[in-house]
């Protein structure tokens, strides 16, 4: 209430920082976290035993890695700050506030991160021999930084599931260490290092020859270790589900597919345990039978975790609804305790950026309009992803959109659907939000990206 709001009306807020967000934990689970520790140890083993050829492989991997990281990976990370800030600006400083130390303390880490990989692939021919070891201890180095930035911001999203004692203690070392934080950090540690041997097996087929040693060796290495990490993946995934609290377990359903897919739960899940049993397959069928397949099907076990791990971090965002920061703030930006507040003054009068103050006759479809904005529009479009036209035709079909049969549904919403947060404002508020609704049945209406552009 005291930002402008973002509005990216038909793609959705929540969209476009989901997008931003997966793509960027692909890249950085599987071509930094997991990757480098792989290479440091590839590269021990290939200067142990010998082998040239090995170290040349290993180098052309490191290439793809160094490229994708300090570009798109790159990128997605700024993406991820920017988007979150204009989308819903409280709950990122909010989270600044708790943080601030640890995200200094991951910037720095990160700088670290980015100098050693400059080091670590720019010296790869050069430190050569005896010099050797040298370069296996800066690629050690930089598997280690690599881990920590995740081992810090993985603090930060375990807090935003459960805080644990924070609300109560309100330090820094209180919601760091949070009932989700080690659990997830060894699950992440473990997918990252199985999304590495995965893309390494598909990488390794396209600078090696088919029907090689080397091409046999290498499917077998990365088949194997992808392998090794599929059983802690497992383990530390059941340990995580344990650590969800039980109040967000009633959104899974929801949170695995959509509203529309939540009574098709059991098959969604089937499907998710039958991609992963695809990527074992093929996994063993690389290390079994490395010669007999064409190179294109090793970049399957690959595809089967990106869209594993695609699904995780969809479940993960949405199964903490209605709450953005747990406990502690709803996903349209209001704290539960002013609830009762804004209820009582209303939410249009304690907004900083809006137009419309109070409600009458005559602007009672712009204010409507203006609630949408503050209260709706960080979760829902009017006409697109998520968008609440689609919602209100999926629940009333057929039918009149009544103002009244709106209110009523906009009142008690919480208790028809868990994940969404309490209305925030007042009665004359949400029968005007209704009124806006039941027009854009026969009107259609669309937002502008700076929907909030004045300051009253």
């Amino acid at each position: 209430m005291d930002f402008p709001i973002f509005q990216a009306d038909f793609f959705g807020n929540r969209l476009l920082i989901a997008l931003i967000a997966i793509v960027h934990v692909i890249i950085n689970h599987s071509f930094a976290v997991g990757m480098m520790p792989l290479l440091a140890f590839m590269e021990w083993w290939a200067h142990r035993t010998g082998r040239a050829d090995w170290d040349k492989l290993l180098y052309q991997i490191l290439a793809v890695a160094f490229i994708v990281t300090t570009s798109v990976g790159a990128l997605t990370g700024v993406g991820i700050w920017f988007s979150t800030s204009v989308v819903n600006p409280a709950a990122i400083g909010s989270l600044l506030r708790v943080f601030y130390w640890a995200w200094f303390s991951e910037w720095v880490v990160f700088v670290c991160e980015v100098g050693l990989i400059l080091i670590y692939f720019l010296t790869w021919k050069r430190m050569t021999g005896a010099r050797k070891p040298a370069h296996i201890r800066i690629g050690i180095a930089l598997g280690l930084m690599s881990w920590l930035t995740m081992a810090i911001i993985t603090a930060v999203l375990g807090f935003m599931m459960n805080p644990g004692s924070w609300p109560q203690q309100q330090n820094l070392l209180a919601g760091f260490l949070n009932p989700a934080y080690i659990p997830q950090l060894l699950f992440r540690t473990s997918a990252a290092m199985l999304m590495a041997g995965s893309l390494a097996l598909a990488l390794c087929t396209a600078f090696t020859r088919k029907r090689t040693a080397l091409r046999t060796e290498a499917v077998r290495a990365f088949a194997g270790w992808s392998l090794f990490w599929t059983v802690p993946v497992c383990v530390w995934a059941l340990v995580y589900y344990q650590a969800i609290p039980l109040e967000m377990m009633v959104n899974l359903p929801v949170a695995f597919g959509t509203q529309a897919w939540a009574g098709n739960y059991n098959l969604l899940l089937m499907s998710a345990l039958g991609v992963g049993l695809v990527g074992i397959v093929f996994n063993l069928w690389a290390l079994l039978k490395p010669a007999r397949a064409y190179s294109f099907v090793w970049i399957m076990p690959f595809l089967c975790v990106c869209l594993l791990v695609s699904q995780f971090e969809r479940t993960r965002q949405f199964i903490r609804k209605p709450y953005v920061l747990a406990y502690y703030m709803y996903s349209n930006g209001v704290r539960p305790h002013e609830s009762a507040y804004l209820v009582k003054t209303g939410l249009l009068a304690n907004s900083v950026w809006t137009k419309t103050r109070t409600i009458s006759d005559e602007n009672r479809i712009e204010a409507g309009r203006e609630v949408f904005l503050i209260a709706c529009s960080r979760c829902h479009t009017l006409n697109g992803a998520n968008s609440v036209t689609t919602n209100l035709s999926r629940l009333y079909p057929g039918q009149t959109w009544n103002p009244e049969t709106i209110e009523s549904y906009i009142r008690n919403i919480h208790g028809a659907r868990a994940y969404m947060p309490p209305f925030p404002g007042n009665s004359a508020e949400r029968a005007a939000l209704a009124a806006y609704l039941s027009k854009l049945q026969t009107t259609s209406d669309r937002l502008p990206s700076n929907a909030s552009v004045g300051r009253n």
